[in-house]
């Protein structure tokens, strides 16, 4: 797998590299995403371009994140100075989470496994963004009226059904905004992978 990537990097017809993960266990998933060109990154996991989103540098963005900013910045939705709450410390959702919403003055909380009194903290957030894989663990007792709520969760039911970390029709009429699962975060995922995807080849155009 190793050499592919590398084969990858080396081509010039190829603008962008996306490791499908998790990988199997015998493989080094770390190695594998710093082996990928920084600028064919397209899913923003080779630590250069988590580096550079803590710092707040131009990069590529991982796609979920990326993609609630857009979809809160299409809605008008002001995050300076706002409660934003965040279920999961992924380096896939969460983490990155944290630096778009710190970047945009959000003041921020992250709750995961171990945290306690959890209720307490969701029922504070001017914002929720769930991300744990928990099918419809967020209920309407967990968050304050007119709360935003942003569904970062694929959870397939026995009925092989899809649903979302949060209880849809239970938390629908309390929150001032829900994305719904499936249609919600999931198509801004795929839009902001294109999104990489040109800025990459742009910017192997210009090099």
């Amino acid at each position: 797998m190793f050499n592919l990537i590398d084969k990858l990097n080396d081509d010039s017809n190829i603008n962008g590299i996306l490791l499908q993960s998790p990988i199997p266990n015998h493989l080094d998933q770390n190695k594998a995403f710093r082996k990928i060109s920084s600028i064919k990154d397209v899913d923003g996991f080779n630590p250069i371009n988590v580096g550079d989103l803590n710092i707040g540098n131009d990069c590529f963005i991982s796609c979920t994140p990326f993609g609630i900013m857009k979809i809160l910045e299409y809605y008008n939705i002001e995050l300076e100075g706002k409660n934003v709450v965040i279920l999961g410390r992924s380096n896939i959702v969460g983490k990155p989470m944290i630096q778009c919403m710190l970047s945009k003055n959000a003041t921020v909380t992250v709750c995961h496994s171990k945290t306690k009194n959890l209720k307490d903290i969701t029922k504070n957030a001017d914002i929720l963004v769930s991300a744990i894989g928990r099918p419809k663990f967020v209920t309407k007792d967990m968050i304050k009226k007119d709360a935003i709520i942003i569904d970062v969760g694929i959870n397939r039911m026995e009925n092989s059904k899809i649903c979302g970390d949060v209880d849809f029709e239970n938390v629908y009429a309390k929150a001032s905004k829900i994305t719904p699962v499936p249609g919600g975060v999931g198509p801004m995922t795929i839009a902001m992978l294109m999104h990489n995807l040109v800025k990459a080849t742009k910017l192997q155009k210009n090099k």
